[in-house]
Formats: structure tokens, C-alpha cells, sequence
């Protein structure tokens, strides 16, 4: 890309420090310097945490693998303001300060406000978090000023329309969510761009989901690149769009930093045929058989057992599309954290009265209990 931007000269991957490697309760971090090693040694440089990371330990795990260890113009740092636990101006200091002390840093790179929504975004007008932001600028302490993003592209639009100041936007990108209507990957990236903002893309691999894929899926990677791995297409997919500053990657373990490295430290965009397959993979999704509820919740409100079922829904409708167990099985347990499990079902019927798609959910339950409980 020859076209000069904010982050242009930047190597399109980053190290996400959000899943880093965990020895119990605390990060390896052995293993953490020498994944930020090799990731140097190749010549990248955007490191990527917020203040809610781990407890707080991630951007103490930046300063003991990177800060301490290279010198301050040979690397990149960001770092996120919580928005949902701001009160004011004070605290919103506070945090700053304390994300530049965890890091042993005087400044940050790149600063974001985090997961800016409809609600949040309204939050973050209440509390002066632009203005903070902005005067952090002024000061040197923040040398590029933006947010994340987590809602749809009209709200994003809204943002940009509102606050020019922002320089870019971190997106949720991948190609099993480019055309969602949910998460808008597409949507918002275009908009993003038609705003002249640098993309900063994030989940490229939607939290690991498509590392694994089903096997049909990962038959039609393998027979287009025996030796890529699944993971290096939804990376490259991602990397391949233009106006980026990096592409994030949560890498947990020296073995996924590696697989990184091997195809983007010499990266080449997905060509014709190579965007082929990913729509083939993509049309393999779309057709896979999955629940169809939409999550109306009707069927929520009349449940004795207070089961949450469209969250179960979808947590099996992860292990239909992506074969990952555990992450699916991690979705379940969250989906039922307040309420009651699938097998707790009394078969009542109150749930089927009221779903407008006629779901048997009853069996649907069974079905669940079956595969991600235990």
C-alpha cells in the first residue's frame, strides 16, 4: 500500500494482550517475553491492552516483557479508558495515570476510548471522556486519540459525524461476520473509511472460533493450502483491506505466535482464487443447518425454570458452525450463569406455546443438556 495514513508504516499484525499465556491466576511471562521477542525480531511492532485486561496484570505484563526490555521508539503501545465505571474527569485521570504507571511508560500511542456502543457512546458524553482524551493529546501523553466499536454502522456514523477528532476506529473484522447484520463487519468498516479513519481490526479470528472450524471447513482450506494453517485465512482475510494501522491477534502460546509470524512477517493478500475459497467457507456457514431462533425472549418469560434458552440456542449454534467444544461449552456456562441449566427443563410446554418460530424446544434442550453440560 503506498497510500501514506496514519499507521501506514505499521507491519499489519499486533500482539492482543488480552489471552495472554497463564501459569494459574498469573501471566507466564517467560513465555511472554520470548513471544515478544520473535514478534520484534520480524519487525512488528503494535502492541495492543486496556486497563480492565486481566485484572490490570496485562499492562503490567507489557511493561515486564517490552518496556524494560527495547528501546521506547522501537514499538508501539495502546491502551483502552473503561467507559461504563467512569464518574468524572478526576477518575478518568486516575485510570490514565495508573494504565501509564502498570506499563512504565509517559505516554501511550495509541489511546481508545473501550467498546464504545449507543449506550456507552452516550456515556462518554456525559462524563467529558472526548475532552479527556483530547487534552491528553495536547499534552503529549497520548499521541493518537480513537475508540473501539461494538454496536452497528449507524451509531458508528453518528460517533464520526459527532467527533472528527477521532483518528481511527478498532473494528471486530472477520469473514464469517463481514456480511452479518449483527455485528455489521462491512457496514462498519465502509463507514469507518468514508470517514477517512484508519481501521484497527479486532477478533480477526472471532475469538479463536475460526482456528478450528468444522471439518468440511477446514477440507477446503486444507485442499486450496495444505500447509496454512485454518487460522492464517481468516488473519489474511483481514489483513488484506486497505487503510489498516494493524490487524489484533490474542496470541496465548509461542506456537500461535509462531504460525503469525510464518505468513505475516512476508504478508500477501488473499488473491482472487484464495478470496474464492473464503466465500465458499462462508456459503458452507450460511447453509449449516442451525437453530433459527431469533431471540425474541418470549419464550423466557413463562420458563418456571428461568432458563435463559436463546443464549443456549446460540451457544449450540457455535458448535454447529465452528466444532469448537470447549468455546461453545464456555458460551453455555455463561448463557445459564443466572438462571437455570438446559437439563433443569421440567417439559412444561410454556416455552413452545409461546415461540413464535414453533421450535421444539423442548428436544432442542435435551439436545443441549446432552452435548454441553459436564
Amino acid at each position: 500500500m503506498s497510500e501514506k495514513y496514519l499507521g501506514s508504516d505499521i507491519k499489519k499484525l499486533g500482539f492482543g494482550l488480552m489471552r495472554l499465556p497463564m501459569n494459574g491466576e498469573e501471566i507466564d511471562i517467560e513465555q511472554t517475553k520470548k513471544m515478544a521477542d520473535l514478534f520484534m525480531e520480524k519487525g512488528f511492532t503494535y502492541f495492543d491492552t486496556a486497563y480492565v485486561y486481566i485484572g490490570g496484570k496485562s499492562e503490567v505484563a507489557l511493561k515486564e516483557a517490552v518496556v524494560e526490555r527495547y528501546p521506547r521508539d522501537s514499538f508501539q503501545c495502546a491502551t483502552k479508558l473503561p467507559i461504563w465505571d467512569l464518574k468524572d474527569k478526576a477518575d478518568m485521570e486516575r485510570i490514565f495515570q495508573t494504565s501509564l504507571d502498570r506499563a512504565g511508560l509517559s505516554y501511550y500511542d495509541f489511546y481508545l476510548l473501550h467498546a464504545l456502543g449507543k449506550d456507552s457512546a452516550k456515556k462518554a458524553e456525559e462524563v467529558g471522556a472526548w475532552d479527556f482524551i483530547k487534552q491528553l493529546k495536547q499534552e503529549g501523553r497520548a499521541k493518537h486519540i480513537g475508540f473501539s466499536f461494538h454496536d452497528t454502522a449507524d451509531v458508528l456514523e453518528d460517533i464520526l459525524q459527532k467527533h472528527p477528532e477521532a483518528e481511527f476506529v478498532q473494528l471486530q473484522i472477520n469473514y464469517a461476520d463481514w456480511d452479518s447484520e449483527g455485528v455489521q463487519a462491512r457496514k462498519c468498516y465502509e463507514t469507518a473509511r468514508r470517514h477517512n479513519k484508519a481501521v484497527i481490526i479486532m477478533e480477526p479470528v472471532k475469538g479463536g472460533a475460526l482456528a478450528t472450524m468444522t471439518p468440511e471447513v477446514q477440507k477446503l482450506f486444507k485442499d486450496a493450502a495444505p500447509n496454512a494453517s485454518v487460522a492464517s485465512w481468516a488473519m489474511r482475510f483481514a489483513a488484506s483491506l486497505d487503510g489498516l494501522v494493524t490487524v489484533l491477534s490474542g496470541m496465548s502460546n509461542l506456537e500461535q505466535m509462531e504460525d503469525n509470524l510464518s505468513y505475516m512477517a512476508d504478508f500477501k493478500p488473499l488473491d482472487e482464487k484464495e478470496q474464492g475459497v473464503v466465500s465458499q467457507v462462508v456459503e458452507v456457514l450460511k447453509n449449516t443447518p442451525t437453530i433459527p431462533c431469533t431471540s425474541c425472549k418470549y419464550c423466557v418469560d413463562g420458563c418456571p425454570q428461568k432458563i435463559n434458552i436463546p443464549g443456549v440456542f446460540q451457544a449450540m449454534n457455535q458448535l454447529t458452525l465452528y466444532g469448537d467444544k470447549g468455546r461453545a461449552q464456555g458460551h453455555y456456562k455463561h448463557a445459564v450463569g443466572e438462571g437455570g441449566k438446559a437439563s433443569g427443563c421440567i417439559q412444561c410446554g410454556s416455552c413452545q406455546e409461546h415461540c413464535p418460530q414453533h421450535l421444539e424446544i423442548i428436544e432442542l434442550l435435551k439436545d443441549a443438556a446432552a452435548k454441553l453440560e459436564g
